[in-house]
């Protein structure tokens, strides 16, 4: 099977700044190393499309195509970043060293392989449930959707499954495209996978983002009644019901339909 490619994110999306990176790896970090990255996530910025490439794509490859597509400069910063979570890996005192260059990536190496480069720096330093639960929750929500890209191989049980769980909460949709990879897929329960395949309908996450979405909603019964109960009540109130509704609804039973437009009955229980 053919690896999924990393793809650059579209321009404007991301919220990071990243001008020429000609500063030195050892530089003196900023007392403050996330002041000049992006907003925390309870401010709901505008996201891109994020795929499950990154949780899918083996560390070995995934820095094979980053380091490709980064000039020397930002070669040389994710090697010496890389080097430096190896040589220090885990926890230590208030912050380590790779949490903040994970701080620094996107003005290291871009904002379309800053992604990548927190995903490969966890990777590097062996960041553990504990240790990606500390980058996730004091970090901005790249850095959060960073460590759910991350979780599929570096957590193997349901540990993590709070971080996934937070991330379902939110309405940044880079957010939750991310939690629904690959890890979500092999460990949330059938009730709360459902809740997430419909929030991402109401927020419009597209579904080609929810890993194993196949085998997952494959005769789903109580899938198919709640997407019909969620389009029924769509169409009751004159909204559109999304597109990728009637994909997932066939999945769960390759005969439902989506309620009809007309003669749904209104809150008053007439006929429209």
């Amino acid at each position: 099977m053919t690896q999924p490619r990393i793809s650059p994110a579209t321009p404007g999306a991301d919220t990071e700044s990243h001008p020429p990176t000609n500063l030195r790896a050892d530089t003196e970090p900023p007392m403050n190393p996330r002041a000049d990255t992006e907003p925390r996530r309870d401010t709901v910025q505008p996201s891109r499309p994020v795929t499950t490439g990154l949780a899918l794509t083996p560390p070995a490859e995934l820095r094979g195509q980053v380091t490709a597509h980064l000039d020397a400069t930002g070669r040389g910063w994710l090697h010496r970043a890389l080097d430096e979570a190896a040589a220090h890996p885990g926890i230590h005192g208030p912050i380590s060293v790779w949490e903040l260059r994970i701080a620094e990536a996107g003005r290291r190496c871009g904002s379309e392989y800053a992604d990548a480069a927190r995903v490969l720096i966890l990777h590097a330093a062996g960041a553990d449930t504990d240790a990606l639960t500390r980058v996730y929750f004091q970090g901005t929500a790249a850095e959060r959707r960073a460590v759910l890209h991350a979780l599929p191989h570096l957590v193997p049980g349901p540990e993590a499954l709070p971080l996934v769980e937070d991330a379902l909460r939110t309405n940044d949709t880079s957010l939750l495209a991310a939690a629904v990879g690959p890890y979500a897929a092999r460990h949330l329960d059938a009730h709360q996978w459902r809740h997430a395949v419909l929030k991402c309908l109401f927020t419009g996450v597209p579904v080609d983002t929810v890993a194993e979405l196949d085998r997952r909603a494959r005769d789903d019964a109580e899938l198919a009644r709640m997407l019909g109960d969620y389009a029924a009540e769509r169409t009751a109130a004159g909204r559109p019901v999304p597109e990728d509704l009637d994909r997932v609804l066939t999945l769960t039973d390759p005969t439902a339909t989506t309620p009809a437009p007309h003669g749904t009955r209104g809150t008053d229980g007439k006929e429209s």
